[in-house]
């Protein structure tokens, strides 16, 4: 194929030279000149006969050349057609076969002929004469002709657009593919979400019949509880598989209505429904009011909803089965557990606080006493310069003692404030608010332990506590430890820790101290209570 850079058919450098080109007819020169992209009329003037022979050899050489050229690049595509043909029979459709065997089947003389206009196209031809240039191309016009006829008898022409054909059935056949993977992929997902909302419709299902019998999925607070949640969740599955096989009640089996059994079991199975329903009514009525402290008040009225169903169900043997009543008693116990841990830990966190403000109470106190000291100190250090300077060396003697307290008394303070188990151990009681046998031990870091008791008898209290021992340690919260653990099983509160009553008489502490070989200077063992006795004193 000829590029589009060569010029059209014709065209030739000027031979005159006065032109870019000059038409040629295939005979003659012509009086057509192009020029700088401009075509005029130039006659030829006269020129020598060499050059023009030369220039008119060169013509018709260079014309004849473009001509076998194209013949043979014609020929070399229509040649990879019929491979490209041969090679696809199996897919190609009919008729791209046809041509391939229609050119077989040819005569022999044809095919040769074509082979040799081939060969004899080739470049290692030498220049056409001048004299038989035009006859050679009138020639090679009637053989491109009568080639040309050849192609369009045996369909070869076809071959391409079959092959473009093939193509375009192949995207389309890639295209299906394409639409029908998305097609499988839609229905895979289609079969999963329809899988997923029968569940659900299962579950729906099984939900409206558990509420036929009155047994809702309503939210229970121990659910969130790390520890019991789990279990909880086993017994409400227990509950509800008993409602689903109707373990839940117990009837006759063999009642008659009207003369009827089938009557009959309908009307047990509706009375077993209707009553089973007031059951799980007053059991989430229960679990939705139950708290820390009223497990067995919940409990009580569970069992009396029991009796009265089987009162109720006297005629047909209807009663709640044992089993039942004790999954769902056993579902009240967790929800308490659960409110009991819950206050629990905000009794701790309560005490946490307390503590904390005790402790910010101890240091601000130490504070204040570590800077009176300081000052009295400094107080102290003039006032003994001075008379060291007056001469006065009793008065410096006497201030020098003084001095020295108040040295050791900063010494303490600073000990107190670094060993935070340091403190004050007390036992105190209060016979008119608690009894005789009640007591109550504690610690304070406080300088004067004193104001903690006086706290502690404010106004929450009828009367002032009685003081029955009250001693520092340098470990002072071990010596309460000791003693809380001693007294646990006594200790009035089990749930607030920080409320450390115990039902126990000071005689009993005193034992225990001396057990655990705490040393004490002083204990009290009978309470004053002065305002209490002078009360009594008082009604009579």
């Amino acid at each position: 194929m000829t590029s589009n850079l060569n010029p059209p058919a014709g065209w030739f450098p000027d031979p005159t030279g006065r032109h870019e080109r000059r038409y040629w007819d295939g005979a003659t020169w012509t009086e057509h000149v192009f020029t700088s992209g401009s075509q005029s009329l130039d006659p030829l003037t006269a020129a020598s006969p060499g050059q023009l022979s030369e220039t008119r050899s060169e013509a018709v050489s260079e014309s004849a050349s473009r001509s076998r050229r194209a013949e043979r690049e014609r020929l070399q595509r229509e040649a990879e057609v019929r491979e490209a043909a041969d090679r696809n029979h199996d897919e190609a459709p009919s008729r791209a076969a046809e041509p391939a065997r229609s050119l077989q089947s040819a005569p022999a003389h044809e095919a040769t002929e074509v082979r040799e206009f081939v060969d004899g196209v080739t470049p290692s031809q030498g220049k056409v004469s001048f004299f038989g240039a035009k006859k050679q191309a009138q020639t090679l016009m009637v053989e491109n002709e009568r080639l040309a006829g050849l192609i369009s008898h045996y369909g070869l022409d076809d071959v391409v657009e079959l092959d473009d054909r093939k193509r375009a059935l192949r995207a389309e056949i890639d295209s299906a593919k394409r639409e029908l993977a998305e097609l499988r992929a839609d229905t895979t997902r289609a079969i999963a979400e329809r899988s997923s909302i029968a569940d659900e419709v299962v579950d729906l299902r099984d939900a409206v019949h558990l509420q036929e019998f009155g047994l809702f999925d309503f939210e229970n607070p121990a659910e969130s509880s790390v520890a019991l949640g789990t279990e909880l969740e086993s017994v409400r599955t227990q509950i509800k598989q008993r409602v689903r096989t109707g373990e839940a009640t117990e009837a006759s089996s063999n009642f008659v209505f009207n003369n009827s059994a089938a009557k009959g079991r309908k009307f047990v199975s509706d009375m077993s429904k209707l009553l089973l329903r007031a059951y799980n009514a007053e059991a989430e009525n229960c679990v939705k009011t139950v708290k820390a402290g009223n497990l067995e008040a919940a409990r009580k009225r569970l069992s009396t909803v029991v009796a009265q169903v089987e009162r109720l169900g006297t005629m047909i043997d209807l009663r709640i089965t044992s089993a039942y009543h004790h999954l769902r008693l056993k579902e009240l116990e967790l929800t308490s557990r659960h409110f009991q841990a819950v206050q629990v830990e905000k009794e701790l966190e309560r005490a946490r606080r307390e503590e904390l403000r005790e402790q910010r109470k101890a240091e601000q106190e130490l504070a204040r006493e570590k800077e009176r000291l300081q000052k009295e100190r400094a107080h102290y250090a003039n006032a003994l310069s001075t008379l060291i300077a007056n001469g006065d060396i009793e008065g410096a003697d006497r201030l020098r003692a003084k001095l020295a307290d108040v040295e050791h008394a900063i010494e303490n303070v600073d000990y107190r404030a670094a060993n935070i188990r340091a403190g004050y151990v007390y036992v105190i009681s209060n016979v008119g608010a608690f009894g005789p046998d009640v007591v109550k031990i504690g610690l304070t870091r406080r300088l004067d332990p004193m104001d903690r008791v006086n706290e502690l008898g404010d106004a929450s209290v009828p009367f002032r506590f009685d003081v029955h021992a009250l001693f520092f340690a340098d470990d002072a919260v071990s010596i309460e430890a000791k003693l809380h653990a001693h007294f646990s099983a006594d200790r009035i509160n089990k749930i607030n820790l920080r409320r450390e009553y115990f039902r126990a008489t000071p005689e009993q502490v005193l034992d225990a101290l001396r057990e655990h070989k705490v040393e004490i200077l002083e204990y009290t063992i009978d309470a004053a209570a002065p305002e209490y006795r002078s009360s009594l004193a008082a009604a009579v």
